[in-house]
Order: structure tokens, then sequence, then C-alpha cells
């Protein structure tokens, strides 16, 4: 076996060779978590490996650090080919990894029971163990698919998600529009105008107010009067404009579950990325910003969460 150094341009894997001390047992079973935590997998007895990613970089170059703090010693290499091991062949070890774990989530799926004690902690921790699988799925493994429409039938029973029929709307009537939403935006009005510019209408205006009988041609969204877009049962703006224009952008959907729980606070998905725009959004109003000024700031910090998550799913 022959391993090549050469620079992160030409070198689409990093390997983590260390070794440590034997009277540190409890540090090399804590380095071991980490490293299953990040996604690599075991390159026989010569170290572990991820591929060439910034991320996965600074991921080894912590634990390499670590260990030498440990009294090891660790060497981060950029690898450009294993001579016995083709690239297809790397990435298939990378997704038989992802597949156990995904098969690991189905199998604690299936064991769930809607009526059962802790069941919405239960699905809360599922949830957020297979978006860390996601997030470590480097090359796709074909399980995701699975395992993500396990988790979706249990967090919207099909009876549940069939009742009442959904009002569509074309994007061809909604163009060029002002639309009009209440004043101090919060975690569900950012989004969705965010949505709106991105999806819908590339041309939107948006205003502020109570009363759209006062403004002849908006659009109301979020609005507590009847009309336009809003919440519907158990549902927030943001995915009600998501079913009535049909948008099944995979993040946009992942991003419909974070606004969801921001919005309602029922944890039903277990995401905290909206929890976290909603606080940075009311630290802006304390600050005085004008409703105008607190828009355009969430929809560039939606647009960054959105550009992260694509990445990652990429």
């Amino acid at each position: 076996m022959s391993i090549t150094k050469q620079n992160a341009d030409n070198s689409p894997w990093l390997l983590l060779v260390f070794t440590l001390p034997s009277n540190k047992a409890s540090e090399r079973v804590g380095i071991w978590r980490k490293l299953q935590k990040f996604g690599s997998i075991q390159l026989r007895n010569a170290g572990y490996m991820l591929p060439n990613h910034p991320v996965n970089q600074e991921r080894f170059e912590w634990l390499a650090t670590a260990i030498r703090k440990f009294k090891g010693e660790a060497s981060v290499l950029q690898v450009q080919a294993i001579d016995d091991l083709p690239p297809r062949a790397l990435q298939e070890q990378f997704r038989q990894a992802r597949a156990a774990d995904y098969e690991a989530v189905i199998e604690e799926v299936k064991k769930l029971k809607l009526s059962a004690t802790g069941m919405s902690a239960k699905l809360i921790r599922l949830r957020r163990r297979y978006e860390e699988i996601v997030a470590v799925d480097f090359f796709k493994s074909p399980l995701r698919r699975r395992a993500e429409e396990a988790l979706r039938q249990i967090e919207q029973p099909p009876e549940k998600a069939g009742k009442g029929k959904v009002e569509t709307a074309s994007k061809a009537d909604y163009q060029n529009r002002t639309w009009m939403t209440r004043p101090r935006p919060g975690i569900d009005r950012v989004s969705s105008a965010w949505l709106i510019t991105r999806w819908i209408d590339a041309k939107a205006r948006f205003i502020f107010g109570s009363d759209p009988k006062k403004h002849a041609g908006a659009v109301p969204f979020d609005m507590y009067q009847p009309g336009g877009f809003g919440h519907d049962e158990d549902h927030c703006t943001f995915e009600i404009i998501c079913r009535r224009f049909g948008i099944r952008d995979k993040t946009v959907l992942v991003i419909a579950e974070a606004i969801h729980d921001a919005d309602l606070e029922d944890e039903r998905f277990g995401r905290s990325e909206g929890i976290t725009i909603n606080t940075i959004l009311d630290g802006w109003e304390r600050q005085g910003l004008s409703d105008e000024e607190l828009l355009k700031r969430g929809m560039e910090m939606l647009e960054g969460l959105y550009l992260s998550l694509s990445r990652s799913k990429r």
C-alpha cells in the first residue's frame, strides 16, 4: 500500500495517524468517539480517513492537537491516492458505514409507538441523530431516503397529513407584487419573506401594517385577518406557503421544520436553527432596528442558512 502526500487541491483524502500512551485508555475512547461522530472510516491499521474538505481538515487538526496534549503523537496527511483502493471503493466504504447508521435509525423508528409515554422526546432524539448522520454522509448512502421517509411518516401520519384539501397557488399570479405583514417581524414572517423573494416573487416589495384593507392589492401573509397566507391548523406560514406553491426543495423543507419548531414551539422536529435566528431577531429588535432593517437582516440570515444546509447535504 503506497500513500502519496500532495497539496489539498490534488489530494481528495485526509488521513489521521496517531499513537497514544498505553495509560491513556479513557482518552483513547474519547478520540474514537470523536472519529465516529466525524464520520471517519479506519484504513486498515494505518489510521482514519475523511474526504479532504476544509471542515474535515479542521476536525482532524483539532483531534491531532488534543492527542498531542495527551502526550501522544499525531499527523494529518493529505492523500492523493491509495494504489490498491480506488476512489470508488473508498467511497463505498463510507456509504456502507452510513448505511449501518441509517439502518439503526430505521429500526428504532419501527419500535416507536405513537401512544407511548415519552414518544415526543424519543422522536426528537431520532431526528437529531438522523441529521447528524446526514452531516457526515459524504457520498449519499442510498438508505438516506428510507430513513428520512420513515421519520416523516411517524412525525406526520398519513391520516393527519391528508386531512383537508390544500388550496394551491400559481407563481404567475404573484409576480411583482406588494406583500404585507405585521410590524416587528419575527422568525415566521422573516423566513416567509425570504421564501417569497427567493422562490416565488423575485421583485417582491414588503410593507408593514395591521389592516390589509388599507392597502388594496397587497398580499397579506402571517396576518391575523383571513385571506392571504397564514397559519393553518398546526402549520406555520412558511409551511403553508411551501405547500400552496408546491415548493419541494429538500433544503427548504428542512428549514420549514426549523421555522415550525421556533414559531409553534412544539418541538415536533427537534431543530434548533430557527430558535437561534429568532433569538438574534429579538436582540436586534431590542436595539431599536426598523421593521425594514429587521426583515433585511433576517432574510440574509435565512439565505446563509440555506446555503450552509445545501452544502452539507451535497
